[in-house]
Parts: C-alpha cells; structure tokens; sequence
C-alpha cells in the first residue's frame, strides 16, 4: 500500500511539473520529468483548442521481399487512408483508433524529421518505428504475403478555404496543387501470415 501511494504522490508531482509554469525545480529536474511524463503521460490541450487540418491527406504503402538471390519483388499501393475512412464512415461510434492512429502517427511524423526524413532526436526514432509499424501491420493484415521493407507515401491535398460571408472569395488564395512525398524505404522484422 505505501509503495503505491509513494508511486501515485511522485507521479503528480513529475506531472505537476511537467504542466507547471517554467520554474528553478522543474527546470533543475526537465529530463527526469521529461522521460517519466513523455512516452505516456504527455498533455496537451486539443480538446479545448483543437488544431483543425489544413490538408487532406492520403498515406499509402506498398512492400518490398528481397529473394536470396537479390532480385527484389515490390507490390503495388495500399491506401492506409482508405482504410481509417471505411471504418469510421456510416459508424455511429467509430473508435479513436480508426481516426487518429494514422493521422496522428503522421502529425508527429512531420514534427520530429525534416524535409529530408532524418531522425534528429530518440523521440524521432521512436516515431519513426511507430509509423513503420503501424503502415507494416496494416498492409500485413489486408494483404498477407511476407515482406522485409516498406514505403509509405504521402499526398496531401491542401483544404480550401471557405468563402467569406457574402459569397466573397477568400482574400488569400492558397496553392491547391497536390504534393507527393515518398518515405525512404524502412527495414522492417520479417511480416509472414499463415
């Protein structure tokens, strides 16, 4: 009993830390208080201010086996997207899961690498393998087959914005062209199904 209230007492206070405003201990304390709070327990504020899209966007994958020989068999794309809209259209209560898993994994995805898709930090890396790992078990369970790298790619295709009260254009016309971007091609653990 003491060993569960010590843990739930150093929990809040590492909270309490984590969302407090910046000051000498939680300053004196950022990376205990970053790795305790980070991997699970992180905040924000989104259901009170959410972070409206600006794109849509459509995540595909497509595998590659390498055959002992060298010779390298590569699939066509899977849409990833499709799938997330599928599950969540004509559901009355369509799962967190099916909405934002993918979408979320991308939004930290564009946060942690640049342009050039480089990690630059653990959280990159683990964002990274978070990613891969979902694009890997999604392609696994509507394809089968075995597979040892994967590719995503990503279109985005930018929202436009509403008129304007009157039936007024929008004063600033943003590009409605679609950009393409391909991931680099991840290794990943052997995917085989039965």
């Amino acid at each position: 009993m003491a060993l569960c209230l010590a843990v739930t007492l150093v929990h809040v206070l590492l909270v309490f830390l984590y969302v407090a405003p910046p000051n000498a201990i939680s300053k004196a304390y950022s990376q205990q208080v970053d790795a305790w709070v980070r991997p699970v327990f992180e905040q924000n504020w989104r259901l009170f201010a959410p972070n409206p899209q600006s794109a849509n966007r459509q995540i595909s994958a497509r595998t590659r086996q390498t055959a002992p020989d060298g010779t390298a068999r590569v699939s066509g794309w899977v849409d990833l997207t499709a799938e997330d809209d599928a599950a969540v259209k004509h559901n009355v209560f369509p799962s967190h899961t099916a909405q934002n898993m993918l979408r979320q994994a991308w939004n930290a995805y564009l946060k942690t690498h640049g342009g050039d898709n480089r990690p630059r930090s653990e959280r990159a890396l683990m964002i990274e393998k978070y990613l891969r790992n979902i694009a890997a078990d999604r392609v696994t369970a509507q394809r089968g087959g075995t597979f040892d790298s994967i590719q995503l790619r990503v279109i985005s295709r930018p929202i436009a914005a509403p008129d304007a009260a009157g039936g007024l254009p929008p004063a600033a016309t943003a590009s409605t062209r679609a950009e393409t971007r391909y991931l680099p091609w991840w290794k990943v653990a052997s995917h085989a199904t039965d």
